[in-house]
């Protein structure tokens, strides 16, 4: 993805818009206006959003509206003049955009589920022009394309995308609800003890340590569970199946961690010591993969498994099993 960055003082230039009037449409029914807004507001903080919202120079059907209030189609909004930059096309290499395309394991007309590689970051930001879900749009030609939920840059697997925004936002909502199964493999550190099957321990993000953002366990965090079960074990590690009950950032990391038994490859939860060790076994990845996602979509039972690559699997036949 290295030549995915933008040069330090590259950016969008700003345009003016004038006050307009947006119907809208049934893709965007039942979603919420500042939603709407930032959708159409491109570059615009969100908190200036709000406070167009708050002022009342946001309307809908000519009435002031509170940030929360879900859209029904067909519904005028009006947005006011604003500063916001120009949204430039996405343009993603052509050995990308097919990488995107291959990833693709299952296809429904409401959605897709990718494999995603490790090592790509799913939307642009933080000095990345673009993403996977900017190669699938491109590869596919679907630019409504929006993700459903979200893996880190160096997790691989399962990643379910929407195909319109009326259908992200449903699956949005599974997530939220619970009701979407997420299954993981990790290999950590060390031998797992088999008395723990269950970490519930609530995690708090965000907490300045050593100079960067973290999750920590924190008894005033939000609730958090996570299942482990022992899939095989090594002289020096163990190969985990793990299920989440919560889905709260880093989960896994950060409570694979807390029992002792980190992930390997963590360059930011992990031991040092302990990755170097595995590096120069050939285990260079953080070794965190989605496996399976399964939930009820419209009547339709849908279970999607995510193989791991051969990488994975070569890198994994160097160790030495334990008996």
């Amino acid at each position: 993805m290295s030549d995915s960055r933008r040069a330090p003082d590259e950016t969008s230039p700003m345009e003016s818009t004038r006050a307009r009037h947006e119907r809208v449409t049934a893709d965007e029914d039942g979603q919420r206006i500042d939603n709407f807004l930032i959708k159409r507001c491109h570059g615009v903080p969100r908190s200036h959003v709000y406070r167009l919202i708050r002022k009342g120079d946001v309307r809908v059907d000519g009435r002031r509206v509170k940030q929360t209030r879900k859209l029904v189609v067909g519904e005028q909004v009006r947005i006011p003049a604003i500063q916001m930059q120009q949204q430039d096309e996405v343009r993603v290499p052509d050995k990308l955009a097919a990488a995107a395309s291959r990833a693709i394991i299952f296809e429904h007309p409401d959605f897709l589920l990718l494999n995603k590689p490790a090592g790509i970051a799913v939307h642009g930001g933080s000095g990345l022009a673009f993403g996977l879900i900017d190669a699938i749009r491109q590869s596919l030609q679907e630019p409504k394309l929006e993700l459903a939920h979200r893996l880190d840059k160096a997790t691989s697997g399962c990643l379910l995308i929407g195909r319109s925004l009326k259908a992200n936002r449903q699956l949005q909502d599974l997530f939220r609800q619970r009701t979407i199964s997420k299954r993981y493999l990790a290999l950590v550190d060390g031998h797992w003890p088999d008395a723990v099957s269950l970490v519930d321990a609530p995690l708090k993000k965000n907490v300045e340590q050593a100079g960067e953002r973290r999750v920590t366990v924190d008894p005033a965090g939000q609730e958090a569970r996570t299942h482990f079960a022992v899939r095989k074990r090594y002289a020096e590690a163990t190969l985990m199946e793990v299920e989440l009950d919560t889905g709260r950032t880093h989960q896994i990391r950060v409570h694979a961690r807390h029992t002792g038994h980190a992930v390997v490859g963590d360059t930011r939860y992990g031991d040092n010591s302990a990755n170097t060790r595995f590096r120069q076994k050939g285990l260079a990845r953080l070794y965190l993969h989605s496996s399976e996602l399964s939930f009820e979509w419209q009547g339709e039972q849908i279970s999607v498994e995510a193989p791991v690559d051969s990488a994975w699997e070569t890198s994994l036949s160097t160790l030495h099993e334990r008996t």
